[in-house]
């Protein structure tokens, strides 16, 4: 583990004062280390420019709302998508504040993840997770944009992982998109699934898709009492939904 302030205290204390200087500048940088519990370089900027170091929990939500915001809006899909994770972390109350706090950090792209990811790649299993839930949230809107992916490419290098085991795991999300556009005319089905005609306002479609969305919201289920499998049937619903709504708008070409 490399200890920044040890090794700052230990290279300034060498400039003044050689070997001697260097033995005080590194114990005294060691003592900062431990007060403040540096664990990099890049942790020591975040402390010196105001932003706290992330905990394990919130690095996954900071890069989920940035992959959220990667295309330039975060849609309704995406929300649900990082409520989806939070409901399947079981998370308490106070976890679920600092998940929506990282995800909203995270929009803002303002951190630097390279630090965060190389020390999370040891945990071969926590890296997996991390890039399966990444790819979820790409496929929330139903399309994985360039930006998306070319975040998730780059967060799979620093993970130790290559371009085609990164890719392959898109594989196993893709499918929710495909399942919309399987059989015969695709833009019919998604009209069909939203209940509106090909004629349709605008404005009426997406009641259409707010209603439904609504209806069939995994939150709104829950809180009646259903079943783990129900959630889970409005999870897959709503994810549907996404990949209607976002077919028809991008072939009527309105947001």
């Amino acid at each position: 583990m490399l200890w920044p302030g040890t090794l700052i205290g230990a290279g300034a204390g060498f400039a003044i004062a050689s070997i001697p200087g260097a033995m005080l500048g590194a114990l005294l940088g060691q003592a900062l280390d431990r007060r403040l519990q540096l664990q990099s370089l890049a942790h020591l900027r975040e402390k010196l420019g105001g932003r706290p170091m992330l905990r394990n929990d919130e690095l996954l939500f900071v890069l989920l709302g940035r992959l959220a915001k990667s295309d330039g809006v975060v849609v309704d899909g995406h929300i649900q998508q990082a409520r989806v994770e939070m409901r399947a972390l079981d998370m308490t109350d106070s976890a679920q504040r600092r998940a929506i706090a990282a995800f909203n950090r995270g929009k803002t792209g303002h951190d630097r993840l390279r630090g965060y990811l190389r020390r999370l790649s040891r945990q071969p299993h926590a890296a997996e997770g991390v890039l399966r839930a990444c790819w979820r949230m790409v496929w929330a809107d139903g399309r994985a944009g360039n930006a998306e992916q070319a975040l998730i490419a780059q967060w799979g290098r620093w993970l130790g992982w290559t371009p085609e085991q990164v890719k392959a795991l898109a594989a196993d999300y893709e499918p929710q998109k495909r399942s919309l556009n399987s059989s015969g005319g695709t833009y019919q089905d998604a009209l069909r699934l939203l209940g509106v005609s090909a004629t349709a306002e605008p404005a009426q479609i997406k009641r259409a898709y707010r209603r439904l969305l609504s209806r069939h919201h995994p939150d709104k289920i829950a809180g009646n009492g259903a079943t783990a499998a129900q959630v889970r049937e409005a999870t897959e619903r709503t994810r549907e939904l996404h990949s209607a709504y976002s077919l028809i708008r991008e072939r009527r070409d309105f947001r």
